[in-house]
């Protein structure tokens, strides 16, 4: 029966910790490519909603606006025509 003296023993360490650490580097840097792709999709897709949701709300604004304008022209009409502003 041959046993592993010192150096064997020693170099095997060495040889297991060095594939440890490599895998944990190409794991580690596999993971945050991955992460980087996911967030940059995300932000994109969001700044699509946000511009979506931004012109929904300027042309919902505008609405408002007109019918305030139409409101405001109707309510001097309005005035006009009880306080007799209207008779020249």
């Amino acid at each position: 029966m041959h046993l592993m003296n010192d150096a064997q023993i020693w170099t095997m360490i060495g040889a297991f910790t060095a594939l440890m650490f490599g895998m944990l580097t190409v794991v580690s840097s596999l993971f945050v490519r991955v992460v980087r792709t996911e967030i940059g999709g995300l932000r994109s897709e969001m700044n699509a909603q946000i511009g979506g949701l931004r012109s929904e709300m300027n042309a919902r604004f505008d609405t408002v606006n007109t019918r305030i304008d139409g409101l405001d022209r109707d309510m001097q009409a309005v005035v006009k025509r009880t306080f007799g502003l209207d008779r020249d």
